[in-house]
This record gives structure tokens, C-alpha cells and sequence, in this order.
């Protein structure tokens, strides 16, 4: 199974980069992982509904290059589907057994992520109705993945 990620921005916080170091590596028995970054775009504060939709389209543009022909998308996106981790476990099984070899997940930048990228998407999931820094949900979204794959293979993990 292959699994990327990618996000737009960059990680600026060293304990984030810490943790997904951590993840990476605990995956690495159960999936070739993969984390893509793409530049984000200047989203000042005083940005019209216009030109936000705007950087959203830009960002969106750099995501497409690199999804692999043929991956199952999943967007991150506070709209979507809330799963608990047994939940989300069994949904990565299903596509797996679907025929699925790789999985994309993509995390947006500040504004989120266009309706280009959505409607591409074979699940919008959200983690809560919250709002989470882009670059934490990069480290939950690996943590949850780690997770999933240990519920999937029946092996213990903290609850």
C-alpha cells in the first residue's frame, strides 16, 4: 500500500516535525508513505471572497500535479464525514480491498482547500467541526493512520 499526503506550506515547528518522524517510521512496516509539500500562496488577511477562492484554485493547481494517476482521494476538510478510528480503520481497509494501492490524502492551506479538489475526492473527512492549524493536522492525520493500521491488523495501541 502506498500512502501520500500532501499538504500545502511547510512545517515550521520543530516538535511537529519530530512527531511525524515518529509516525513515519512506525508505518514503515505497514505502507511506503510519502509526504508531499506544496508551496502555499500569500493569503493575507484582507482578502476578498473573490480572491480567496483565487489562492485556493493556485494551491489547488500545484495538489493535482501531484496526485498519482489512479490514487483514491480523500480531502481534509471541516465539511466532510466524521469517523471515530475503528470507523476510519475499516473505511482504509475497504478501499485497499477495493483494489486500491494507493491512497492521497490532502491537507489544504489556511483557506482550505478549492471545490476542484473536493469534487475529486472519492471522501471528504473531517476530524471535527473544529479548526485545526494546517501543519497539527498533518500530525494527526499520520497518528490516525498509524492507528488504523494497527486496529486493521488486530495489534494493540494506547487507547
Amino acid at each position: 500500500m502506498n500512502i501520500d499526503i500532501i499538504a500545502v506550506g511547510k512545517i515550521k515547528e520543530k516538535f511537529i516535525e519530530d512527531g511525524i518522524r515518529e509516525y513515519v517510521k512506525r508505518l514503515k512496516p505497514y505502507c511506503n508513505i510519502n509526504i508531499i509539500e506544496v508551496n502555499d500562496e500569500k493569503a493575507p488577511e484582507s482578502l476578498s471572497d473573490k480572491e480567496k477562492i483565487s489562492v485556493m484554485q493556485r494551491e489547488s493547481v500545484k495538489i493535482v500535479d501531484k496526485i498519482r494517476k489512479g490514487s483514491f482521494i480523500i480531502s481534509l476538510c471541516i465539511e466532510g464525514r466524521q469517523m471515530d478510528s475503528v470507523e476510519f480503520a475499516r473505511y482504509i481497509e475497504d478501499v485497499m480491498t477495493a483494489g486500491n494501492s494507493n491512497i492521497t490524502f490532502v491537507i489544504g492551506g489556511s483557506l482550505g482547500l478549492h471545490n476542484d479538489i473536493k469534487s475529486m475526492s472519492g471522501l471528504k473527512l473531517s476530524f471535527s467541526k473544529m479548526t485545526f492549524p494546517h501543519q497539527l493536522m498533518r500530525l494527526i492525520l499520520i497518528e490516525q493512520i498509524y492507528r488504523a493500521f494497527k486496529i486493521m491488523k488486530g495489534e494493540p495501541y494506547h487507547k
